[in-house]
């Protein structure tokens, strides 16, 4: 089974909305990804769709993009 994938920079807004998330999802079935230290993961994040942080990646491939912390564009 894949896992969502829960994109964020670290700013209040997407630490806020991971803790949500990570109550509301099973950790087994969810990856974090910090864009802000993992710098190599934002060409996929956009890849998959993603134009701001915090977004969730859902299994299915669909893109849920929660408030707003962070254009993609302010992450490269």
């Amino acid at each position: 089974m894949k896992k969502a994938i829960f994109f964020h920079a670290g700013c209040p807004v997407c630490l806020s909305a991971e803790q949500d998330i990570l109550n509301l999802i099973p950790a087994d079935q969810i990856e974090v990804v910090h864009l802000g230290d993992e710098k190599d993961k934002v060409a996929d994040a956009e890849k998959a769709g993603v134009k701001s942080v915090p977004a969730l990646l859902t299994p299915n491939g669909n893109v849920l993009h929660i408030n707003f912390g962070a254009s993609i564009e302010d992450l490269k």
